[in-house]
C-alpha cells in the first residue's frame, strides 16, 4: 500500500464564470467542489490505477469533514489527524480562459500538533511499503518537518517520493537522509537554486550536478507539454510527449507522482516507471476533473511517450 501525505488539504471549489465582473454580482450554476490539496490528487489517481492507497494529513472542522465524506464516496481510504481548527477552501474562478484562484492559508499548527502527527504518521507506516508527501506545509510547523518524516521512514526503510517546493524541499535535500524521488518543475528547480533553469539538456545537466541532488535516486523535472528530463543514478533521460488537446492542466504534476509511486511501488523497469509517470500526468490534462484520469485510454498514450 502507497501512503500519501498531504499536510494542508483543502476543499478546491471550482466556479466557472464567463463574463466575470469585479465589484458586481456573479451568479454561478455549476459549482464543482472537490476534496484538495496535492496528496489527495495523488492519491485519487493511484486509487484509479486499481493500486492500494491510504491518505493523511491534518483536517479539522465542518470543511474536513466534507473532505473525508469526498474520499469515503472514491472509496480512498484515510486515516487523518483531526484538530479543531477549520481547514481550508481554495477557490478558482474559471473566466474567459483564464483561471483566477483565491487560496485560504488554512490552520496554524501548534508544535504539539505537529509532534502529534508525527506519531500517526509513523503508526501508518506499518501498512505501507511506499510514502508520497506533497505540497506546502501548514503555517506552525517548522521548515525541517518533511526531514523530520524523512529520518522516520528510513528508519523504517520505507522509500519517499517527496514534492514539494521551496525551503522544506530545500531543508529536506541538505538533509543526509534523502527521499527516493523528487519531481520539481522548471520554476521550483530554478527557485530552489537561485539561477534561470530552461529546458536545454545542458541547463538541465548542470542544475541537476549540484551537490544537493547527491544521493537522490531519481530527479524528474517535469516540464509540462515538452515532457520531462530524468536522471536515474548516473543516467539522464529525456521523455517526449504527443501532442495532445490540453483540457485542464491542473494537477496534471500530481497523477505524474502518482504514476511514479505506482510503478516504483511495482519494482518496474527505468522505461516502465518514466512512461508510467508520464501517462499519468497527460490523462489528467485531458479530461476536466482535477486528479482524474481516464485509465481505458492509459496504453494507447503509455506506447506513444519517447524515452531518449
Amino acid at each position: 500500500m502507497i501512503l500519501a501525505v498531504t499536510m494542508n488539504p483543502s476543499v478546491d471549489i471550482a466556479y466557472p464564470i464567463d463574463n466575470f465582473k469585479l465589484d458586481a454580482v456573479n451568479r454561478v450554476e455549476n459549482v464543482r467542489k472537490t476534496a484538495g490539496g496535492k496528496g489527495l490528487n495523488v492519491a485519487r489517481v493511484i486509487a484509479q490505477m486499481e493500486e492500494k492507497v491510504l491518505a493523511t494529513g491534518v483536517i479539522g472542522g465542518t470543511i474536513g469533514d466534507y473532505i473525508v465524506q469526498e474520499l469515503n464516496k472514491s472509496h480512498i481510504l484515510n486515516d487523518f489527524l483531526r484538530i479543531e481548527k477549520e481547514s481550508r477552501n481554495c477557490i478558482a474562478i474559471l473566466h474567459q480562459g483564464r483561471q483566477t484562484e483565491i487560496l485560504e492559508s488554512g490552520p496554524t499548527l501548534t508544535n504539539e500538533e505537529g509532534i502529534a502527527f508525527l506519531g500517526k504518521f509513523e503508526e501508518l507506516l506499518a501498512k505501507v511499503s511506499l510514502v508520497t508527501i506533497s505540497g506546502s506545509l501548514p503555517k506552525g510547523l517548522p521548515v525541517d518537518f518533511y526531514q523530520q518524516m524523512l529520518a522516520i521512514c528510513h528508519r523504517r526503510q520505507i522509500p519517499v517520493v517527496l514534492d514539494s517546493s521551496g525551503e522544506p524541499l530545500k531543508a529536506a535535500l541538505l538533509h543526509k537522509v534523502k527521499p527516493l524521488a523528487i519531481k520539481p518543475n522548471l520554476t521550483e528547480l530554478s527557485q530552489l537554486l537561485g539561477v534561470e533553469v530552461d529546458s536545454r539538456v545542458s541547463s538541465l545537466k548542470r542544475a541537476l550536478d549540484h551537490e544537493w541532488f547527491k544521493g537522490i535516486e531519481w530527479i524528474v523535472v517535469s516540464m509540462g507539454g515538452e515532457g520531462a528530463f530524468v536522471r536515474h543514478g548516473a543516467d539522464d533521460y529525456r521523455v517526449t510527449l504527443p501532442k495532445i488537446d490540453v483540457v485542464n492542466p491542473v494537477g496534471s504534476g500530481d497523477s505524474v507522482v502518482a504514476g511514479l509511486a505506482v510503478a516504483l511501488n511495482q519494482n518496474q523497469s527505468v522505461e516502465t516507471v518514466l512512461k508510467t509517470a508520464m501517462t499519468t500526468g497527460m490523462l489528467n490534462t485531458m479530461d476536466d476533473a482535477t486528479g482524474y484520469i481516464n485509465m481505458a485510454k492509459f496504453g494507447q498514450y503509455f506506447d506513444l511517450v519517447k524515452i531518449d
